[in-house]
Formats: C-alpha cells, sequence, structure tokens
C-alpha cells in the first residue's frame, strides 16, 4: 500500500514534489474511497487518485520517478554491472541541478509494516540510501550510507534492528547498486518485504500503456477467461469468446520503442515462458453464429479495454498499487469512470489495491467519482519546473462547486494557456 511519494531532481522535476495517498478530513464517499488499515493509527489511504494537468506539465515524468525507482530498487544489484550508469536524468535547465544528484523516497506498507525508504543518486553512484521501519509504531532505523566525497568512500550506519550478514552485504554493494537489492540478492529475509513491494506490488505503465499479452495469458485459463469476458461485458463490449494461440517467448518480438531497462526485464522475467502469437475475438452473427475477428480488426478502445482487463484484474485480486499514465487515451468517459470505480467498491476491491492515474479527461470530476483529496495536479512554473499539488490546498466548496468548471476555467492552475497564433 502507497502512503506518499518524493521525487526531486528528475526530468522536468526541480525541487522536491510530494505525492501523498493519505485520507484528508471529510467523510465524503469515505466507505467506498478510503480504507483504513490497522497499523496507522486511524490514518486513512485513498483506493485511487487522478493527476489533472497540461501537456508537458510533468504528469509522465512523475509516473516515470515512480517507475524508475522501482527498477533502480528491483535491479541495481542483478541487473547492472558495475560501470552501468543509473537511469537518472536531473533537471537540465538549471546549471545547478544538471550536477545534482536525483533523491527519490517512498513510504508504504509491506506485509504489514510501514516502511521508509530513500536514496539519492547520480548516473555514476548512489550517493545515498536510508530505511526506516515502523514494525511496532516507533520509528526503527534499520540502515543508512552516504558517500564521503572527501574520504572517497562510503560511510554506513547500521542499526541494530537490522539482523543477518551485515558486514558481507555492505562490502557486496557495487557503487551503482542500492545496498536493499545486493542484501536480498544475498538472502537478506528481513529486507525481502521492502523489495518484494518494489518488484512485485508496485506496477506502472509507460504512455502506451499494455499490449493485449497479459491479458491473453490469463486467458488460457477458463476461469480467468471468463472473468476477462465478464469485465468486458460489463463495461459495453459484446464478445462471445476469446480465441488465442502461444508461442516460446522470443526477445526478437519485442518492440523498439520499450525502454532498455525495462525492456531488460521483461526479458528476465520471460525467458523459457509462452507468449501470445494468435488472438482472437468471438462475436455473434444476426443468425446467432460465432465470426472470429482478429484482434487488430478490434477498434481502438476495445484493443485498450482488453490489453487493460488482465492488468486491472490483478491488480484489484493481489492488492496491488498501480500507477497509469493517460488512462483517458482511446477510452469513453464513461469506461474511464467504469475501470475507476472498480477501485472504489469492496466487492470488487476486497484488498484495497490503489490505482494512480494521469488524465485529461475531465467529466468525471463533477460525477461524484472522487473526494477532494483524489484530485492532484500538474503544472509548470515560471522556472520551467513542475509542480504538484492537491486540489485541497484551493479548500473547494463540498458538493457545491462544479469542478470540473472551475479547473477548466483555470481557477485550480495545470491547464493550458493558448496564444493567439499570427500567420504571415
Amino acid at each position: 500500500m502507497l502512503i506518499e511519494f518524493s521525487v526531486t531532481n528528475f526530468k522536468s522535476i526541480k525541487s522536491r514534489q510530494t505525492f501523498s495517498m493519505t485520507k484528508a478530513k471529510g467523510d465524503e464517499l469515505e466507505e467506498s474511497n478510503s480504507f483504513q488499515h490497522p497499523g496507522l493509527n486511524r490514518i486513512g489511504l485513498l483506493r485511487s487518485a487522478a493527476i489533472y494537468g497540461a501537456n508537458a506539465a510533468g504528469k509522465s515524468s512523475f509516473v516515470e520517478a515512480m517507475r524508475t525507482m522501482a527498477h533502480i530498487a528491483a535491479d541495481s544489484a542483478s541487473g547492472f554491472q558495475r560501470g552501468d550508469e543509473l537511469p537518472v536524468e536531473p533537471f537540465k535547465l538549471d546549471p545547478e541541478t544538471k550536477n545534482m544528484a536525483t533523491e527519490f523516497e517512498v513510504v508504504f506498507i509491506s506485509s504489514g509494516i510501514r516502511y521508509q525508504y530513500g536514496f539519492a543518486a547520480t548516473k555514476e553512484r548512489v550517493i545515498e540510501e536510508w530505511l526506516i521501519a515502523f514494525p511496532k509504531g516507533n520509528p526503527q532505523h534499520w540502515y543508512g550510507r552516504f558517500w564521503d566525497e572527501k574520504a572517497n568512500e562510503y560511510q554506513w550506519k547500521m542499526g541494530k534492528f537490522l539482523l543477518g550478514k551485515k558486514r558481507l552485504w555492505q562490502e557486496s554493494t557495487r557503487s551503482n547498486a542500492l545496498f536493499l537489492s545486493t542484501a536480498v540478492q544475498l538472502n537478506s529475509q528481513q529486507l525481502q518485504p521492502v523489495y518484494d513491494w518494489f518488484n512485485d506490488t508496485l506496477r506502472t505503465t509507460t504512455v502506451s500503456g499494455w499490449g493485449p499479452g497479459f491479458t491473453a495469458t490469463l486467458c488460457s485459463d477458463p476461469e480467468n477467461k471468463a472473468k476477462v469476458l465478464n469485465l468486458l461485458k460489463a463495461a459495453g463490449i459484446d464478445i462471445q469468446d476469446i480465441s488465442l494461440k502461444q508461442k516460446l517467448f522470443d526477445e526478437k518480438d519485442l518492440s523498439e520503442d520499450i525502454p532498455e531497462e525495462i525492456k531488460e526485464k521483461i526479458i528476465k522475467n520471460m525467458k523459457g515462458k509462452k507468449i501470445l502469437n494468435e488472438l482472437y475475438m468471438m462475436h455473434k452473427d444476426s443468425t446467432g453464429n460465432l465470426v472470429k475477428f482478429n484482434f487488430d480488426e478490434e477498434s481502438d478502445g476495445t484493443q485498450k479495454l482488453f490489453s487493460f482487463a488482465g492488468p486491472w484484474l490483478d491488480t484489484l485480486k493481489n492488492g496491488y498499487v498501480l500507477f497509469v499514465d493517460e488512462l483517458h487515451d482511446n477510452l469513453h468517459p464513461r469506461l474511464v469512470r467504469f475501470l475507476v470505480e472498480l477501485f472504489h467498491s469492496s466487492e470488487t476491491n476486497p484488498n484495497n489495491a490503489q490505482l494512480v492515474f494521469t488524465t485529461h479527461e475531465t467529466t468525471i470530476l463533477n460525477q461524484a467519482v472522487f473526494r477532494r483529496d483524489q484530485i492532484w495536479f500538474c503544472e509548470k512554473r515560471n522556472d520551467k519546473a513542475t509542480s504538484v499539488y492537491s486540489l485541497t490546498d484551493f479548500s473547494p466548496r463540498k458538493g457545491r462547486e462544479n469542478l470540473e468548471l472551475s479547473y477548466l476555467a483555470g481557477r485550480y492552475g495545470a491547464v493550458p494557456y493558448m496564444r493567439k497564433l499570427k500567420i504571415a
């Protein structure tokens, strides 16, 4: 479960920006849109959050920051080699920040324990790393490290609460790897839940979303296929059946557009596994007979919804944290609402999965879909850096303010400002 995420000096983000999934005051949609975790001393968490903003405001940079942190946390020990650059991109429009470290910090719950974990890194090395745990409410400093420039070495502070072969893990940690992923690689059971949150619980997409492969793989099991078909029919997509053929995974089939770090992870996870080869949707004709349609013959919206179905169902079933960039793309506003509200029902979301998504779809702002603390904005400031902030900063009147019209009118910022085009 995600509580809070902060990032500093990454792409369009310059100063520290903090995003929170903690519930603010107010009982609006409390039972459906928020939940109470027993280990948080009555602090509620939100089941979803929407991030609005103009094009090029930094929404995708924010999602990519979360994805980059997870990639380094999960893969820096095993997926990187000595001398490999870390995939951080500092803010380039300031002479000072472009040579400074990028910093990530996240507060989350894994296996019932709250953690506060973060690190700062340049392309060349990890500059600082820290982990604080709250197994009994009070903070326990498990470890910390920072690069001492003068001494040309790392300084370490190992807490008494972290158990195991700390000296071995410390000595095995490369400058371009995290202690977290190194220690887990060397069998630290105590740090495993922290690592697992990044590697398993946290799920992110790029702007292009997912292809149909994951959903199609689920459909190889009759029970899962029935769930996918039920979701499609509930969304108004009248598909009677799904037919597919699979083949062994070949890395040559991967698109060149996939980021290298994601491609490496896919290759590692999929080696020796079967993937989708042919996919058909079955529709009824006017006489009631089934007619086979190639997946590519379906509309863009149907293709995207099918591609979303598997990850959506998997996330809801397992209580994952899902970050989606541009959820509105190729989807009708009512479908966007349908997908979001699956997270707002205890029936469809029994394990308190969380959804964070960027969007331009504004009609859902005035349809009793969100609490005010679930709405966030991204905006470029005068220094061309991204600012991330909540609707609650503006104290909108509950039930009396048209949020969509107020947003589009520019009351909350985060909208494009166009100038009159002059054609010579």
